[in-house]
């Protein structure tokens, strides 16, 4: 017999897990569909059309709606599929670690320069 695991609970950590996973199926699937330039362009054309295709909630369709990759996460979107998404929009790590610190992206580069120092 197995024992069961453990939830992890990590302050300010949203665990990807299978519950994450099934909230966040639609997101994921649209984000996949990124790989493709042909789906890009058509988000691209009409965001709100291509988020109803796939039929995403309220709070992922505000999130994208905000630009926000941590509200993403919290709306069951993975990493691996939200650089797809961030990609569309020229979103890089600085402007991700801007979010995750709530900084503005200039205050989180002058933060790593100043530690890289």
């Amino acid at each position: 017999m197995s024992t069961p695991r453990l939830k992890r609970d990590i302050p300010g950590t949203v665990i990807f897990d299978g519950d994450q996973a099934r909230i966040g199926y639609a997101l994921n699937k649209m984000c996949f569909s990124f790989n493709s330039a042909e789906c890009r362009e058509a988000f691209q054309r009409d965001e709100e059309a291509y988020m109803s295709k796939y039929k995403l909630n309220d709070a992922q369709k505000q999130a994208i709606r905000n630009r926000n990759v941590l509200e993403l996460i919290a709306a069951g979107g993975h990493p691996y599929y939200l650089a797809k998404f961030a990609g569309i929009f020229k979103l890089d790590m600085q402007d991700i670690g801007a979010q995750q610190t709530g900084m503005t992206k200039d205050a989180f580069k002058a933060k790593l320069i100043a530690a890289g120092q």
